[in-house]
């Protein structure tokens, strides 16, 4: 890439000489082999004068009809004071155009200067180089009667002489008068063509030649007509950058700050802004501008935003690609033609989102497009670090739509790909991803919309099958694989950041897309791509590379198929400026003068051209002529001049030219014209050279000179003003200080600022100093400041500052208070690299003050650091250490119990060499290392250990350790006597003893408990070293504990559950393991604190897993449940109602269940009613669970309790059988069989006997009694088998009654006794509503059941008994036939 030359247009001046002032015209210096020494031969180029359309055409009195004589003398009188007026004000504005075009050309002066010092392939004196276009001809089209200008720049060594061509024929200006204009200035070659016509459409060429050789540039110029002409519909097919459509305009337009080469980042934004000089400035009629990437017109939309105006033309680019990347082109249309600025815009890869990962592929588009199917096709990503490409993905999306979907499952290699399966008429985008071993990189910026339509015509293509499944459609001629490696790489110095690349091309291009160019520091492996989109070119400038720095360069080649090997590298080469003449001096002033002799002064040029500026030539000429005249012959090394041979009263310009190495520089800008007059006022005159150093966002420190011109009296002082931009000047200091230095602080970061200096005497203030350059608010990027500190080694005090940036001929000028230090005796300064550093020989109270240093040859590299007298005390103390050093200790002398009661004593050095001696003594008697007492050090870790193997008594001690460690060195002690020592030796026999015992079998762990989520209590302990033999035993209160299974000490675990803990559980717990070895015992007491954390622990469990109050109904009242896993009256509860604390009484009775907890509410009444709560409380919260018995849930719950009570109590009063009756009975007959029981109710029951269901009425035989209403009897005399059968009675009140079966069995005399049905005695309830066998209801009763059922979890639980009613089977007296039916035999299970 060829770094497009910054130009000017060549302006035109108008010269008119006056009294006082002329307008003057510029000159470049061409070449200078010597100066006044040798023959005084100076090439120079001046311009031309403005050109005669600068000024207004004469006023004519047209014609008019025949008039008298009268008339025609008024009308003279009239026209010559009209034409007088009408002259002076085209004078005046005449005037105003001339002034304001020296001002717009004063500028570009500058501006020239500055840009020429950075123009690419600058030339040094030592190396002779054949030309070489670095900016080469571009095409041009243009409109009938519109001037075209063609530029090219040139590099080469001797300079190269540049001839034009017209179709293969010399140019020739003098040919045709004013239609060509051939220019050159600062190795930029222009042709200007003014009103082009259609025959001057041709193909135009450069030559430059030297004494090395010759090349040529060549760019074709279309010319068209703009209707219906014959060359009016002339395209240039690939010929860009163009103006797609010519407006002709009368502005002036001077382009003044330009964008550089810029750096962007992948997903980010950047804005390119030129300001500029607009002539006349329109509001309503803005200048045209037009942006080009890479010679391609840049139309505004979302991916560009254009906009012109307010002196500044800027495009901004708010979602940056790599596709972004490439050289951007401002041009812009004026009066003379165009002007153009250009400059490369450099976007990296954004951060993967794998590490590793590829980055993004490139211009993604799409081709052959069809009603199915488009080719898309793309540029492969640069790999350096990265692990090569294996492949690529293809994502579409239908426009309007935010969904991309996958076109092919697999990856395919090459960067084309078929996407079948297209909407005919539907709009796509797409996108492409690509793959390597690491993963997938970020998807490439996605392509213009394309839409699915059948093509007018198609090229003849091949498919082809990759991997056996997906067709790739390529062309025939595309079958060639990757290129083969570039060639040589050559590496030339730029600038103080960028370096010149060029290679010679591939062998093999195999239709080359472009090059990749890789840079790497010299030693390092590590490669960093310089370019992030294929360049087309086989040069190339490297942009943002560290000044000072080494690199070498390599170069690939890529084309559809991937990249090439990589080139051979370059041979490494430094990054520095090349060698060039200085910038002009600039800021030229007059100091004093006394009517013969001036004292001129001058500012330094801003660029050194990479040497050290070793002498000054100045020039005067009389302000009304145009002739210039050298002043000194050999040149000056200051940067004042006295000017002798002056006539008084003459008015005079000066300017100035640098020299250096490599020749002398461009001449400064003519100062303005200068009096010679003699001063005499009594005030000071200017100060001068004004300097501007520290720049940073709030800060900055002003230095000057004293004035030469002191007026009556000395100078006392100094007054230095500062305007803002926008703003006018105000005064910093109130005061005058005494020194020609001031530091300013509260500025605004990022603003612009001057400044100014006024001298002060005893007559009053001085003129003012000529201002400051324009300075901006803000610190060079990578800006240091000065760090102070002391040499660890030496004791040096030292100030020490890097620079961010140097070039070659850059010093280091250090300063104390702001003058320079000169071979001073109390500091030595070392200068290397980019660090310099300043040592103080024997420092003291005399070297305090403000330290600064100044970088020369940079842009403003600059930094200070006061040192004050608390901080020299400091450092002052940190050297005396230094230079008497003691050995640092990290950690003083401490001591350590080891395993089996050894103690260790050690210390940490911060610092420790190898060549480390110490030793240790104990009461002032040396211990030297033993078996007893192990001593040793490890340099690694910087530790010094003595360890003692048995520490007893007699180790009661002082214990030192002394080191030195070559010129250091240190000691550290440690008492160890009476308390301290008695706690060091128990520890220490407590390890011993602990050694001891884990030879046997022993607890690892000791016991401790365990809460399970069920509140099972665990008391658990783990065992160690322990085998099969091992026996282990529990004890509680010395009673052994005996286990349905025996401990398994195996596992290395052991525990003892203790479930439904509670107060009972309390007392002391022994674990004992033994076996030949020996034994060891655990010993748990659980009481007092330990018994209430258990608790707490059950409580928290319990708590957690309450639920919510349900309600039960029972005959004694009402009661409220809380289920939980367990419960057990240790654990802190409390029942509240209405928020207040209920205690257990006859009326409100508290206690529970392992299940749950209760509270029972006896005979409830209307003041019952409310909120009830219960809180399980542990040792850190309280579980709260509530109800609220009110309303319809106390109504029902009431009536329940109703129903229960008297359901209980009729069970409690019914007719039963209390006892005596068997329930099988065998007899032999003529035996006498008496079935006698207790029968109770109340009031009392009637009792009725059966026989096999029918009722037994008394007789003779079989004689029924019923004494007391309590002994029912039937007595049956002289059985016989007859009398077998199944017998019950029948026993009934009001409330109901109960239901007995005996069986009786009566066998004969001599027979076996039949074998009794075993059994319980069936006693079933009778039912009252049940019926008899005669089906007569009786009063109903109810049993009261024995385990409350809980209700559901309802603010209204259902209340109704669980218990179904029972209907009494007890017949009325009438019945004759009572025995009850089948069914209800048994209706009921055994009572419990």
């Amino acid at each position: 890439m060829a770094t497009k030359v910054m130009h000017f247009n060549q302006k035109k001046h108008v010269s008119h000489v006056s009294h006082h002032s002329s307008h003057t015209t510029k000159h470049v210096v061409k070449e200078h082999s010597s100066r006044k020494s040798s023959s005084k031969s100076v090439n120079q180029v001046q311009h031309t004068h403005a050109t005669e359309a600068m000024a207004e055409p004469a006023y004519t009195v047209p014609a008019f009809s025949q008039r008298s004589t009268d008339e025609i003398e008024e009308y003279q009188r009239v026209s010559s004071h009209v034409g007088k007026g009408l002259a002076s004000i085209q004078k005046e504005l005449h005037r105003m155009r001339v002034a304001t075009k020296t001002q717009v050309e004063n500028i570009a002066i500058k501006r020239e200067v500055q840009e020429m010092m950075h123009k690419k392939g600058t030339s040094s004196t030592e190396t002779d180089k054949a030309p070489d276009f670095l900016v080469a001809l571009r095409p041009h089209a243009a409109w009938e009667k519109t001037p075209v200008k063609l530029f090219c720049t040139v590099d080469g060594h001797p300079r190269p002489i540049v001839k034009w061509y017209k179709g293969g024929k010399p140019v020739d200006p003098l040919s045709a008068p004013g239609k060509y204009k051939i220019e050159s200035k600062y190795g930029v070659h222009s042709l200007i063509i003014s009103r082009c016509v259609v025959s001057d459409t041709a193909e135009y060429s450069a030559v430059a030649t030297n004494s090395h050789g010759s090349t040529t540039s060549k760019a074709f110029v279309t010319v068209n007509r703009p209707a219906g002409g014959a060359y009016g519909s002339c395209q240039l097919s690939g010929q860009v950058p163009h103006m797609t459509v010519i407006h002709h305009s009368k502005l002036e337009i001077t382009m003044l700050d330009r964008f550089g080469v810029s750096f962007g980042t992948e997903g980010g934004s950047i804005s390119l802004v030129c300001t500029m000089v607009v002539v006349p400035d329109l509001p309503n009629v803005p200048p045209l501008a037009q942006w080009y990437r890479d010679d391609k017109l840049l139309k505004a939309g979302k991916l560009a935003e254009i906009k012109v105006g307010g002196g500044a033309a800027t495009l901004t680019l708010p979602h940056l690609a790599k596709d972004d990347e490439g050289l951007y082109t401002l041009r812009m249309w004026t009066k003379d033609g165009t002007t153009e600025h250009s400059a490369y815009l450099f976007v990296k890869d954004a951060a993967p989102s794998v590490a590793g990962a590829p980055g993004a592929p490139i211009s993604v588009k799409a081709f052959d497009i069809n009603s199915d199917y488009v080719l898309v096709a793309w540029k492969p990503p640069n790999t350096t670090n990265e692990a090569a490409i294996t492949g690529y993905f293809v994502d579409k999306r239908e426009s309007g739509s935010a969904t991309w979907s996958q076109c092919n499952d697999a990856s395919v290699r090459i960067c084309k790909y078929p996407v079948h399966g297209l909407s005919v008429g539907h709009a796509y985008h797409f996108r492409v991803r690509a793959v390597n071993s690491a993963g997938i990189s970020r998807p490439s910026r996605e392509s213009d919309k394309v839409t699915a339509l059948d093509p007018a015509e198609r090229e003849r293509l091949q498919g082809i099958k990759l991997d056996g499944k997906h067709e790739v459609v390529i062309k025939e001629d595309d079958l060639e694989g990757v290129p083969s490696a570039p060639g040589q790489v050559v590496a030339t110095r730029n600038t103080k950041s960028s370096v010149f690349v060029q290679w010679d091309p591939p062998k093999h291009p195999n239709h080359l897309i472009g090059y990749y160019i890789d840079a790497s520091l010299v030693g390092s492996k590590a490669w960093a791509p310089c370019n992030h989109k294929p360049y087309k070119h086989t040069r190339f400038v490297v942009h943002g590379l560290t000044p000072g720095e080494t690199y070498v360069f390599r170069v690939q080649a890529v084309n559809i198929y991937g990249l090439s090997d990589e080139s051979q590298e370059s041979t490494p080469i430094a990054v520095e400026s090349a060698l060039t003449t200085p910038s002009a001096p600039h800021g030229i002033t007059m100091l004093s003068c006394d009517g013969v002799s001036m004292i001129i002064a001058w500012k330094s040029p801003k660029h050194c051209g990479g040497s050290k500026i070793n002498a000054y030539y100045v020039d005067k000429r009389d302000a009304d002529t145009l002739a210039w005249k050298e002043v000194n012959s050999a040149p000056t090394k200051t940067k004042t001049y006295t000017v002798d041979g002056l006539t008084e009263g003459t008015f005079y310009e000066f300017k100035v030219q640098a020299g250096n190495l490599a020749g002398v520089g461009v001449p400064s800008a003519p100062s303005t014209p200068l009096k010679c007059e003699a001063w005499t006022s009594a005030v000071p005159g200017p100060a001068y050279d004004l300097a501007l150093r520290e720049v940073r966002g709030d800060s900055l420190v002003i230095l000057w000179k004293a004035p030469v011109y002191t007026g009556a009296s000395a100078v006392t002082g100094y007054i230095v003003e500062m305007a803002k931009k926008g703003h006018h000047y105000h005064p910093l200091n109130e005061e005058a200080i005494g020194h020609c230095y001031l530091q300013v602080t509260g500025l605004e970061a990022g603003a612009e600022y001057t400044f100014k200096v006024k001298a002060v005497n005893a007559e009053g203030v001085g003129k003012a100093s000529q201002a400051s350059e324009p300075v901006v608010a803000k610190a060079l990027p990578g800006t240091q400041e000065i760090q102070c500190g002391v040499d660890e080694d030496t004791g040096d005090i030292f100030l020490s500052f890097e620079a961010c940036e140097i070039s070659e001929t850059s010093n280091f000028a250090w300063s104390k208070n702001y003058k320079e230090i000169r071979d001073c005796p109390r500091v030595a300064i070392e200068t290397k690299g980019k660090r310099s550093k300043l040592t103080f020989v024997n420092p003291d109270v005399s070297d305090l003050g403000a330290f600064s240093v100044v970088v020369t040859d940079t842009d403003g590299v600059s930094a200070s650091h006061t040192v004050t007298e608390d901080a020299l005390n400091t450092m002052l103390e940190l050297s005396y250490n230094i230079r008497h050093p003691i050995v640092p200790l990290k950690h003083q002398l401490n001591y350590e119990v080891l395993e089996k009661g050894h103690v260790r004593f050690w210390l940490q050095c911060l610092k420790m060499s190898p060549a480390v001696t110490y030793r240790f003594i104990v009461n002032d008697k040396e211990v030297t290392s033993s078996d007893s007492h192990k001593i040793s050090h490890d340099v690694n870790t910087r530790v010094i250990q003595m360890t003692v193997d048995h520490f007893s008594k007699a180790s009661e001690a002082t214990y030192t350790v002394q080191i030195h460690d070559g010129r250091a060195k240190n000691q550290s002690s440690l008492v160890l006597l009476r308390d301290v020592f008695k706690a060091v030796l128990k520890e220490a026999e407590f390890q011993r003893s602990e050694h001891i015992r884990k030879q046997g079998p022993h607890f690892a762990e000791y016991l401790s408990y365990h809460v399970d989520d069920d509140c099972t209590v665990l008391l658990v302990c783990k065992v160690a070293n322990v085998k099969k033999e091992t026996v282990f035993h529990w004890f509680k209160d010395e009673e052994e504990i005996v286990l349905a299974t025996p401990p398994n000490v195996m596992s290395g675990s052991v525990a003892l559950p203790i479930s439904l803990f509670s107060r009972k559980d309390q007392g002391h717990y022994e674990a004992k393991l033994s076996d030949d070895r020996g034994k060891d015992t655990s010993v748990f007491d659980i009481s007092g604190q330990v018994f209430d954390d258990i608790i707490n622990a059950i409580a928290h469990i319990a708590g957690s897993s309450a639920s919510e109050l349900v309600l039960q109904c029972t005959p004694e009242g009402i009661r409220l449940q809380c289920y939980m896993k367990y419960y057990t009256e240790e654990i802190r509860t409390a029942w509240l109602h209405k928020d207040s604390k209920i205690s257990s009484s006859e009326k409100m009775r508290i206690a529970g269940t392992a299940e749950m907890a209760w509270m029972q509410i006896r005979e409830p009444s209307e003041k019952e009613k409310g909120h009830y709560s219960i809180q399980i409380m542990d040792a850190t919260k309280s579980h709260t669970r509530t109800f609220d018995l009110s309303g319809q849930a106390y109504t029902d719950a009431y009536e329940e309790y109703l129903r229960l009570k008297a359901a209980a109590f009729a069970e409690k009063n019914r007719g039963r059988v209390v006892g005596g009756l068997p329930d099988v009975v065998t007899i032999m007959e003529q035996k006498t069989l008496s079935l006698t029981c207790t029968v109770w109710g109340d009031p009392s029951p009637e009792v009725t006997w059966f026989k096999n269901e029918n009722e037994v009425v008394s007789t003779e035989h079989a004689k029924i009694t019923l004494e007391a209403n309590k002994f029912a009897s039937l007595t049956i005399t002289a059985v016989t088998p007859e009398d077998s059968g199944k017998y019950s009675i029948n026993v009934r009140n009001k409330y109901g009654g109960e239901f007995v079966e005996i069986t009786v069995s009566v066998y004969k005399h001599g027979e076996s006794p039949p074998e009794p049905k075993m059994g319980g005695r069936g006693a079933t309830p009778a039912p009252l509503a049940s019926k008899t066998p005669a089906q007569t209801p009786t009063p109903a009763q109810t049993p009261i059941p024995q385990t409350p059922t809980p209700s559901l979890k309802s603010p209204t639980p259902s209340l109704r008994s669980p218990t179904p009613t029972a209907k009494s089977p007890t017949p009325p007296r009438h019945v004759k036939s009572p025995s009850p039916a089948r069914s209800l035999k048994s209706p009921t299970p055994p009572r419990k």
